[in-house]
C-alpha cells in the first residue's frame, strides 16, 4: 500500500485541533540540532484489514469519536529508518513526537512513557536521574510550542481534551529506578508533570524486584516509603515489569489502586514478562486496571504463536474473565519505527541476549494490526466490535476504566 494510500485510510475520526506542527520546528535543522531521517509515520508496514462490513466500521468509528480513548502505555515517537542510528539519535535529547499521527489514532489520551531506559544521553545504560530530567525537560519545551496535545496534570485535563479535539498526553516512567534512594524526588518529578510511574525495570532497584531477578525480595522498606508518597503526590503506579512478589507487595501497600499499564496472561504465554493469575487476581481486588501489551514478541498464546492482534486479544478475553470487564484496559507500548530492531539494537548496546525463557515461537517484522499508535484502537475497537462485545463493555475497555483508577488516584 503506498503512503498515499495510508494517509486517505489514517485519516482523523473526527476533525482535530492539530495544525500541521511538527517537533522542534521552532528551531534551525541541522543548526539548533542533528537531523535524521525518520520512519514513515504512515505506510510504513500494509495496514492491516480487520474485516468489518460497512455497519460494523460505522459503529467502530462512532465509538472512538463519542467517547475518551486512552492508551495506558505507548512511546508516540518517530525513531529513525536505519534503526543503526538510534543510539546517535537519543544521545540528542530530542526524541521527536508524532503529533500528526496522533491526530489522526482517534486516541484521547496517551500515557507517554518517553525515552525511560533508553534515555541514554550521558550513560549507556539509562535511568539516570540527569538524563531524565534532561529527556522531560525537552518533551515539555516542544510541547509548549504547539496547541494540539497538553500536558495532562488531573482528569479535567483528559476530559477538556476530548472537548477540544485535543489529545491528553501523561507523562510517564516505566520505572522509579532514577529517584535512587531519594523519596523527595517523586515531588519533583511530580513537578515536572509526571504522572505514573512504575515501582522497578526489569532489574531490581532500591525500591522492589524487577521481574528478570531469579529471586524476588518484593517491596523494600524504601519502596513502601515511595509508595506512600506516590500515594500522597497523585501519581499513579504501574509493576508491569516487576517481579511477582513485589507486585503483590505493591497492591498489598498501596491505599490507591494500581496499574499494570503493559503486560498479559502468564497462563496464556509462559513467560516472565506476563504476570500470573495471582498477581492479575490481585490487581483486581484492589481496584486495579491491566492494559494489554503489544510489543514485539510479548503477549504471544498458543493459539496465535505468530504476533498479531489475535494473539492480544486471547490475552483480552483471558483477563475479563480471570478480573472482569472493570479491570482490562489497553497500553500497547507501540511507537512509529522498526519495533524490532529498536530491539535488537538495544539489545546489542547493552549486551544483553535477546532470547527470553519461555515457549519457542516464530519472529515476526513487526505485530501485525497494533504496529504503531495510529492504527492501534480503530483495530482494537473494531475486533470488540466484531466479536459481539456491547457499547458499554468497549466503553470500558477503551478508556473508562482507566479514567475510574484516575479519579481515584489524581
Amino acid at each position: 500500500m503506498s503512503e498515499e494510500s495510508a494517509q486517505e485510510f489514517a485519516v482523523p475520526f473526527r476533525e482535530t485541533a492539530y495544525d500541521g506542527y511538527r517537533s522542534f520546528e521552532y528551531l534551525k535543522p541541522g543548526h539548533d540540532y542533528e537531523v535524521f531521517e525518520f520512519a514513515k509515520e504512515f505506510g510504513r508496514v500494509p495496514l492491516y484489514d480487520m474485516g468489518l462490513d460497512e455497519e460494523q466500521d460505522i459503529r467502530t468509528r462512532r465509538l472512538i469519536d463519542d467517547n475518551i480513548i486512552i492508551s495506558l502505555h505507548d512511546h508516540p515517537n518517530v525513531f529513525p529508518a536505519d534503526m543503526s542510528q538510534v543510539h546517535d539519535y537519543i544521545r540528542t535529547g530530542r526524541e521527536h513526537t508524532s503529533y500528526e499521527g496522533l491526530s489522526r489514532s482517534g486516541m484521547t489520551a496517551v500515557f507517554d512513557n518517553m525515552m525511560d531506559g533508553t534515555a541514554c544521553v550521558t550513560s549507556k545504560f539509562g535511568w539516570k536521574w540527569d538524563d531524565i530530567v534532561y529527556d522531560l525537560g525537552m518533551r515539555l519545551s516542544d510541547a509548549a510550542h504547539q496547541k494540539y496535545a497538553r500536558i495532562a496534570y488531573n482528569v479535567d485535563d483528559i476530559i477538556e481534551a476530548k472537548e477540544n479535539s485535543q489529545i491528553a498526553i501523561v507523562l510517564s516512567l516505566e520505572a522509579a529506578t532514577p529517584i535512587e534512594n531519594e523519596v523527595d524526588r517523586l515531588d519533583i518529578l511530580y513537578g515536572l508533570g509526571v504522572r505514573q510511574i512504575g515501582i522497578a525495570y526489569s532489574e531490581s532497584n532500591t525500591l522492589g524486584s524487577g521481574l528478570k531477578e531469579a529471586r524476588d525480595g518484593g517491596l523494600t522498606v524504601f519502596g513502601r516509603r515511595a509508595v506512600e508518597r506516590m500515594n500522597a503526590l497523585g501519581i499513579a503506579i504501574d509493576v508491569s515489569h516487576s517481579g511477582d512478589q513485589t507486585c503483590l507487595d505493591t497492591f498489598e501497600h498501596s491505599s490507591k489502586p494500581v496499574f499494570i499499564t503493559h503486560a498479559g496472561a502468564r497462563s496464556v504465554w509462559e513467560t516472565a514478562r506476563m504476570k500470573p493469575d495471582s498477581v492479575l487476581k490481585g490487581c483486581a481486588e484492589t481496584g486495579g486496571v491491566i492494559g494489554l501489551e503489544a510489543a514485539p514478541h510479548t503477549s504471544l498464546s498458543h493459539d496465535h504463536p505468530e504476533h498479531s492482534i489475535e494473539s492480544v486479544m486471547d490475552h483480552f478475553v483471558y483477563c475479563v474473565e480471570l478480573m472482569g470487564i472493570d479491570h482490562v484496559a489497553f497500553g500497547p507500548d507501540t511507537l512509529y519505527g522498526d519495533h524490532v530492531g529498536l530491539h535488537t539494537e538495544f539489545s546489542r548496546h547493552l549486551g544483553l541476549a535477546q532470547a527470553t525463557s519461555g515457549p519457542s515461537f516464530p519472529r515476526v517484522e513487526y505485530v501485525a494490526g497494533l504496529e504503531n499508535p495510529t492504527e492501534n484502537f480503530y483495530n482494537i475497537v473494531g475486533w470488540l466490535v466484531k466479536h459481539g462485545f456491547s457499547d458499554e463493555d468497549i466503553v470500558k475497555v477503551a478508556g473508562g476504566n482507566i479514567m475510574r483508577v484516575l479519579n481515584q488516584v489524581w
